[in-house]
């Protein structure tokens, strides 16, 4: 019971963060603010989380789902194409989008973002490609599926043509780009 209810506390202070964060930017959101709208005193925050930058750095882990792409099909191009186009038509704007936008200003919110992407997208997709070059392949694609989400954030959701004529068009992008 106590280990359900210590996850439990710990979802909370963390569901608590990814909102706040995304409604009003890193260097707005105090501990003081959190541990009240989470019900939960700034020690025991800082005891599941260790500081505010390292709770920064779980929610960004938390909300994206990227790294789970990289383990589905076998065809990397139509994988990628295939996420972008979902990133493209989604009706809810990424919550980690509002959080690094809101949180823009921040030196050290932009240290974290840079080593989340590096992490997350950047080294595993290196990884995954043969040659001496793939980490400049594996960077440009990085910026396709980057400039996907700022793309989304503008302009909203949807595109004037049908899903699969986005996938097929971003597979061809994406296979010039990991060749």
């Amino acid at each position: 019971m106590e280990t359900r209810s210590r996850e439990g506390t710990r979802r909370r202070i963390l569901d608590t963060a990814c909102r706040l964060f995304a409604e009003h930017g890193y260097d707005e959101v105090t501990m003081r603010m959190l541990g009240a709208e989470a019900n939960a005193n700034i020690a025991l925050i800082n005891r599941y989380f260790g500081s505010k930058r390292e709770l920064f750095a779980e929610v960004l882990a938390q909300q994206g789902r990227f790294p789970g792409v990289l383990d589905e099909g076998d065809d990397l191009a139509v994988t990628l194409a295939e996420y972008v186009a979902d990133r493209l038509a989604a009706e809810e704007d990424s919550r980690v989008l509002a959080t690094l936008d809101r949180s823009a200003p921040s030196t050290e919110v932009r240290e974290l973002a840079r080593e989340r992407v590096r992490s997350a997208i950047l080294e595993p997709l290196a990884r995954r490609l043969p040659g001496e070059d793939a980490e400049l392949r594996a960077s440009i694609a990085t910026v396709v599926i980057l400039g996907s989400g700022r793309f989304r954030h503008l302009f909203g959701p949807g595109t004037p043509v049908a899903r699969r004529e986005v996938v097929d068009r971003l597979t061809a992008v994406f296979r010039a780009c990991l060749s």
